[in-house]
């Protein structure tokens, strides 16, 4: 499209027109990275840190923030730039204007079984042998790619997305615009086994799983429900690949979970939290509001609202910061400490 007919679909999405420079309304053809951008193609630099690079992009036209220096930067290089207070955003939604992902047409696969109880919605998709069993109630414009199973009175949103090879067991409930990656299963058993003289009595699973409007869950996650009420993920919340959400766990509106977190059972977290990759949590730990736990952080009790933690257990980041220093210098502590002893040692040894 050309540049002029970006900046008016980026302003209809803003909801007010756009600064920029447009010295010829050039042709792009796609995105790309500012490092990687070819002539034709649009990018974008977040900040002033970013400058120099600027000076060697080969990009047609650039996002940048409100800042003189690097708008007049631009124009020296002859390359258009839309104002944004948010570039990164603005690159987002200017991917989505050239990209769109893989999305059945809406039709029902020969080779996909229903049950006649099914209730389906207007333009759904329906990849091969997709199993819908009997109660499910799938929503408008619901998109279910091949191998998928749908266990008995489980609820699709409208507009959700379900990719090949996803499980949702039964009674779960899927809320409109979720996004079920490729292998993820949703509303599997929980891990609840009772002990007793004889080994483990199996604790059935008679919950079940909310997800609210908007979650997108990675591939090959897991959520898990309970033996009694619900595990329940917020409006927006986004769990990258491998997660693990264990029985009866609330996760709050919006937040970000990374790869390979794992969350015993009980978990609360609230709204915008922020868990970095390979976090673990302990049976009912509590995550506050906007809290954030970097990566590998082990969290066994409870995070205040705001506050950033690290390490195993949790301490807050700035003290695990203080005690990584520390630790590098261990050796030399550990070898002062022992001139300190031997120094006691002889002044305590009896004069001659």
């Amino acid at each position: 499209m050309k540049i002029s007919e970006l900046i008016e679909k980026l302003s209809a999405i803003s909801g007010q027109p756009l600064q920029s420079a447009v010295s010829e309304d050039a042709e792009l053809t796609g995105v790309a990275a500012v490092d990687d951008a070819i002539t034709g193609q649009i990018s974008y630099i977040e900040g002033a840190k970013f400058a120099a690079q600027i000076k060697t992009t080969a990009a047609s036209a650039l996002i940048l923030p409100k800042d003189a220096a690097l708008q007049a930067a631009a124009s020296d290089r002859n390359i258009a730039w839309i104002e944004a207070p948010e570039p990164r955003l603005m690159f987002a939604q200017a991917i989505a204007l050239f990209y769109q992902p893989f999305r059945l047409a809406p039709s029902i696969h020969p080779s996909a079984v229903i049950d006649p109880s099914v209730q389906l919605g207007a333009d759904v998709a329906i990849g091969a042998h997709v199993v819908l069993q009997p109660g499910v109630r799938v929503g408008d414009r619901v998109c279910i790619h091949p191998n998928v199973v749908v266990y008995p009175e489980s609820q699709l949103g409208d507009r959700t997305v379900l990719h090949a090879n996803c499980v949702i067991h039964e009674r779960t409930q899927i809320g409109a615009d979720c996004v079920i990656h490729a292998g993820a299963v949703i509303g599997s058993e929980g891990f609840g086994f009772v002990p007793t003289r004889d080994g483990w009595y199996k604790m059935e699973q008679s919950g079940y799983v909310v997800l609210e409007d908007g979650v997108e869950v990675g591939c090959n996650s897991t959520v898990d429900r309970p033996a009694v009420g619900e595990t329940r993920i917020g409006r927006s919340t986004k769990l990258d690949n491998l997660v693990h959400i264990g029985h009866g766990c609330q996760i709050g509106q919006a937040c970000a979970i990374a790869a390979q977190v794992g969350l015993a059972g009980g978990v609360e977290v609230g709204d915008r939290a922020i868990l970095a990759g390979q976090v673990g949590a302990a049976n009912n730990a509590k995550i506050g509001a906007g809290a954030i736990a970097t990566s590998k952080t082990g969290v066994h009790g409870t995070v205040d609202a705001g506050q950033v933690v690290s390490g195993y257990p949790a301490v807050d980041h700035k003290i695990y910061l203080k005690s990584s220093a520390i630790y590098s210098r261990l050796p030399e502590m550990y070898q002062t400490l022992k001139r300190l002893q031997r120094r006691l040692e002889g002044d305590d040894r009896p004069k001659s």
